[in-house]
């Protein structure tokens, strides 16, 4: 089938009032949202009325230097789509939660109630966790090594899929004639003895209406790149030009069959910060608006996070300072490559570069028509570079609305979009078939 006869995915990552930094400062928002869930219900049901795939939220688990001049997520993502979940009917739910501070029981037991509750619609973002303050918050001197993070993660999720697995689809009965809950054949301890755990099992949760949760990932770094290709069912990443996400794409989809897996088992999603207004002209000024309210104290601070430089007495006049090697960096490797490239590529002053990454932190920003966006997105897919995109709106709720009320109709009139969901899970959503139990197949085998 070729590319143009599909239809792409789109996911909404929903972060705060807005994906600008300065969102919250911007006269279209209101900053008090977010501390309000009926903010975040009403985004879920504006990203369904646009027939989107899912919606996402990131998450960190330290405050970290922004607390001045930024407003902060309030809400753990979880505990949040599952007020999401109650508000909507089809839309997906994927949830950040962290494999470094954390344990495969307690997140299985909690994305298995999320997709329970929700009808089958339930993602987990996997994320390894790269912040210095977030090590603090855990007893922890330094953040651990980047090798060390993603070994501990391939066995986290190890032990999550095979808790998960531990219910096969048909081992409740709930027969009252004969007093049988569920048939203990089909109920398995998954006894997991690794290097970073030891869970006996099975999980006191049966097994939900996907089977598992969809399994997302965004690290773009080597380490990154091969665990997705491992276990990834999606992926949100971040490329700046055509090129870049052809490589991208190609390099990652290679990793994926050499794992023995088809490349249409994972999905590729960048993303996209898109300022939308009715003409070009207005779509920049729209997004010069909203750079002119970047605090650069704000913007310094998180770009010497980035960076592992202490940038917050340097000149916001003058180029970036000599900058450690990637080899040196145990934090987010893809996301400091990527700025590094930017800086140095374009000869950008200090303070050019925070106004770019002002937007979306590193993702493509653009601004332009309705018409100027759906033929952007339409010529990455069609081109190769992706499987569909990760809609960062710059502002909240109007960024949203905006793209789903004028730029999907476009898609949809091109046929590269769904007019109406044809599938009632996330995994439906994303064309993945429902996962067989590993212990129902083990034991099928057996039987044979």
């Amino acid at each position: 089938m070729s590319q143009r006869s599909k239809q792409f995915h789109l996911n909404a990552f929903l972060m705060g009032v807005g994906h600008h930094e300065a969102a919250w400062r911007h006269p279209r928002t209101n900053a008090d949202d977010v501390r309000s869930v009926g903010h975040f219900a009403e985004l879920g049901r504006i990203a369904e009325r646009g027939k989107l795939d899912s919606v996402f939220f990131a998450d960190g688990l330290a405050v970290g230097p922004r607390i001045k001049h930024n407003a902060l997520a309030t809400f753990e993502p979880v505990t949040l789509l599952t007020a999401i979940a109650g508000a909507t009917e089809h839309i997906g739910l994927i949830a950040t939660s962290s494999t470094t501070y954390s344990d495969p029981f307690t997140t299985a037991r909690k994305f298995a109630s999320l997709d329970h509750i929700s009808g089958g619609r339930a993602g987990w973002n996997i994320v390894t966790s790269a912040g210095e303050d977030e090590a603090a918050n855990f007893g922890l001197d330094a953040i651990p090594d980047h090798l060390g993070r993603y070994q501990r993660a391939e066995e986290f999720v190890d032990a999550a899929v095979a808790l998960w697995d531990s219910w096969e689809d048909d081992a409740v009965v709930l027969d009252p004639d004969t007093g049988v809950f569920a048939d203990p054949d089909k109920v398995h301890a998954i006894d997991h003895a690794g290097a970073h755990f030891r869970i006996r099992g099975p999980l006191n949760s049966p097994r939900s209406p996907q089977g598992r949760p969809l399994l997302v990932q965004a690290g773009s770094s080597e380490s990154g790149k091969d665990f997705a290709a491992r276990y990834a069912e999606a992926v949100f990443t971040a490329q700046r030009t055509l090129a870049q996400g052809q490589e991208f794409y190609r390099d990652l989809k290679a990793r994926v069959t050499a794992h023995g897996r088809h490349a249409d088992e994972l999905k590729v999603l960048p993303g996209i910060v898109p300022f939308i207004a009715p003409t070009e002209s207005e779509a920049r000024e729209l997004e010069r608006e909203f750079t002119e309210l970047i605090s650069p104290d704000y913007a310094l601070r998180q770009l010497s996070a980035i960076l592992g430089v202490d940038l917050t007495a340097h000149s916001l006049d003058a180029p970036l300072p000599p900058l450690p090697s990637v080899h040196e960096i145990q934090g987010n490797k893809s996301r400091y490559e990527l700025v590094k490239e930017l800086a140095e590529s374009d000869a950008l002053t200090v303070r050019e570069l925070i106004g770019l990454l002002g937007g979306g932190r590193g993702h493509r920003t653009f601004a332009g028509t309705p018409e100027q966006i759906a033929d952007e997105l339409q010529l990455w897919f069609e081109q190769g570079a992706a499987d569909g995109f990760n809609i960062m709106p710059p502002y909240l709720p109007g960024g949203l609305t905006d793209f789903v009320d004028q730029v999907v109709p476009i898609l949809q009139r091109r046929g590269l979009f769904r007019a109406e969901y044809t599938a009632s899970t996330l995994r439906g959503h994303y064309g993945l078939a429902h996962p067989s139990s590993q212990f129902a197949a083990s034991r099928a085998r057996n039987s044979a």
